[in-house]
């Protein structure tokens, strides 16, 4: 043995000898709670279940086989981590009412810590007053009934400007030839992060300047390194809008419908009191629609129908038309079953022990994770799981509603770590769904079929692009 390899082997061995020394530490200084959950096999010494999450297997598949092993509720370990699994519309039914409080609190991990302000973000804090002081602002001056219907004219705006960016495109490259091929990742994206941005600072995000646009396309930094180097960024940027509202203010008197959320914001701290939105739970449900409606012909053509039906051909679908549309509601619902935008519902901890009814004993400190794509898809609730039937919501399952109520279909969650935002979602996904198909016809650049293959993440958003061919309907 040459003196790399037993510089290499001491290497290893001390390496083990760490962990191993840590991980009694670990269990020396907290004594041991017992959780009555059943334990899926395969963990490894120190790392538990960790080697099953590679980088090219889906989580929540491999939970969902899990739990045809295993049963509706069993525990994995990640790392020292124990970690409670449920699979099951009743499980989940328990756990987000009877012991909604329990988990309502997030676990201290690297990523929220570091850029999420070490707990200041508001869908990161730990449960306490300031996150409930925090969601109450969130929920009623920025995402209540009355503001949405305050900042309406916001979403209208963007989409007939985005719309119009389409009908541009077309004209200049498309026409006579067929259609434009469009980047729908792309465009979808650039219409959610208009519409947010517009709502919380007052100004579009896209056309604004490159250091802004630089900031948010860094937003996704795996390292440490890389998370902190965001959170200056996301921290400068924030830093520059806040300084532009405030001399804004300084030099005018806004009425209140002028006010986007950081007039808000900046109201209440002078009063004595004291969010980076997301859009990609717009942008991944809106990818899956137009991904299963492209796959399913007989299905795009029937919402067409009803959208010619209801909007006829001289004017664009208006948010007043879509309680109209059933058939695109129940679209949306089918889209947000078999793909929800976030598959698990996770990063919660359990703040003290709880028992659950069927028996099983769940300690303090336990993580959450809630399998929403393996409950959308059980079989004893709903007949061809797998299978894009958007008529299940106008028959059987027509009083299903999505907003965490009926616990067989919650892709925002439920309880009080519900996304909040769902009000918002739901109008930005059916109003932009119903006026693009009912503007344009949709084909793909080839006769195959769009891949439906999922990546892996804590974002359920589809693994390769979407580029379709865009023909407007009407001339």
């Amino acid at each position: 043995m040459d003196l790399s390899q037993i510089n290499m082997f001491l290497f290893l061995l001390s390496s083990i000898l760490s962990l191993l020394i840590g991980f009694f530490i670990y269990h020396l200084k907290k004594p041991a709670k017992f959780c009555s959950a059943p334990q899926a096999g395969g963990a490894w010494p120190i790392i538990g279940h960790l080697h099953l999450f590679g980088s090219h297997q889906l989580i929540h598949k491999t939970l969902g086989d899990m739990a045809d092993t295993y049963g509706t509720i069993f525990t994995i370990s990640l790392g020292f981590k124990k970690v409670l699994v449920l699979s099951s519309w009743e499980m989940a039914k328990e756990c987000l009412t009877v012991h909604d409080k329990v988990f309502s609190t997030r676990p201290r991990v690297a990523a929220p810590k570091v850029m999420g302000f070490d707990g200041a973000m508001f869908g990161f804090a730990p449960h306490g007053p300031y996150w409930r002081e925090m969601k109450k602002l969130a929920t009623i001056e920025l995402l209540s009934n009355h503001r949405l219907e305050m900042l309406k004219g916001i979403r209208i705006s963007e989409l007939e400007i985005a719309t119009r960016k389409l009908y541009k495109t077309w004209s200049r490259e498309g026409c006579p030839k067929g259609g434009v091929l469009v980047d729908m990742k792309e465009w979808f994206g650039d219409l959610a992060h208009n519409i947010i941005l517009r709502m919380v600072r007052g100004k579009a995000y896209f056309g604004t300047s490159s250091d802004d646009e630089h900031a948010e396309g860094e937003a996704r930094g795996y390292s440490k390194k890389a998370m902190k180097r965001t959170a200056r960024e996301l921290d400068s940027l924030a830093g520059r809008w806040l300084d532009e509202h405030k001399q804004r203010r300084s030099l005018r008197r806004g009425a209140e419908e002028d006010q986007d959320f950081m007039d808000v914001l900046l109201t209440i701290m002078e009063d004595g009191k004291m969010h980076v939105a997301g859009s990609d739970t717009i942008v991944v449900t809106l990818i899956w629609a137009l991904s299963l409606l492209r796959n399913n012909q007989a299905a795009l053509k029937k919402l067409q129908d009803e959208l010619d039906i209801h909007i006829g051909t001289n004017r664009m679908v208006q948010e007043s038309d879509l309680k109209k549309l059933v058939y695109l509601q129940a679209i949306v619902k089918e889209t947000l079953r078999l793909y929800p935008p976030i598959p698990f519902v996770t990063l919660r901890e359990a703040m003290s022990d709880c028992t659950f009814s069927s028996g099983h004993h769940i300690p303090n400190g336990t993580h959450l994770m809630v399998n929403l794509w393996k409950i959308h898809r059980d079989p004893r609730v709903w007949s061809d799981p797998h299978e894009f039937k958007p008529e299940r919501f106008l028959s059987r399952h027509r009083d299903v509603d999505v907003r965490g109520q009926n616990f067989e279909l919650i892709p925002f969650g439920s309880g009080r770590r519900s996304c909040p935002g769902a009000s918002l979602a739901l109008q930005v996904v059916h109003l932009t769904l119903g006026r693009l198909l009912h503007s344009f016809c949709v084909a793909l650049p080839s006769n195959e079929q769009v891949d439906m293959t999922e990546s892996n993440g804590l974002s359920n958003m589809k693994a390769t692009a979407l580029q379709v061919l865009l023909i407007p309907r009407f001339m």
